[in-house]
């Protein structure tokens, strides 16, 4: 995700600023977007677990698929020894049933409001980040590519 975007925001800043292309720069963009991209993944792990398939486009499958998600790392730090017992021994079973005892441990330990306390922190933070880059490129590209992700819904 990062690297399709540094390449298409490096592309703009070489564009808008006649070439100019110092490590500097790069740096602090590559810096950004990964903060960025960590953000936009970690929303595209909620969504596929609560995202409306008529707006997402497709009907979740992390829990199915077993996949390294931001909702799984965060139960797996919440949980007691049994829910975590029980979260282990469902997850990544492609099973109507599994999915339902995942989402009824996601819902106990309120990964609901841990993410959208994640993802209001996580703004603002990175917000913060764009306003106080010295790097000299324009702050106005990255607050708008964030601008773009936050609170997405698909």
């Amino acid at each position: 995700f990062s690297d399709v975007v540094a390449s298409d925001l490096s592309s703009g800043i070489n564009a808008e600023y006649g070439g100019r292309d110092s490590k500097t720069e790069l740096e602090s963009a590559r810096k950004l977007l990964i903060r960025i991209g960590h953000y936009f993944q970690v929303q595209d792990d909620y969504l596929d677990c609560y995202g409306d398939p008529e707006v997402i486009g497709k009907v979740g499958t992390d829990i199915q698929e077993k996949k390294c998600s931001w909702l799984f790392l965060t139960a797996l730090e919440s949980v007691s020894e049994e829910d975590n017992r029980i979260l282990i021994q469902n997850y990544g079973k492609d099973d109507a049933k599994c999915v339902d005892i995942v989402k009824a441990i996601y819902l106990k330990y309120e990964l609901r409001q841990k993410y959208l306390d994640f993802s209001a922190k996580t703004y603002a933070s990175i917000c913060l980040d764009i306003e106080n880059d010295k790097s000299g490129l324009p702050s106005q590209i990255f607050q708008d590519f964030l601008d773009k992700i936050h609170k997405r819904s698909k």
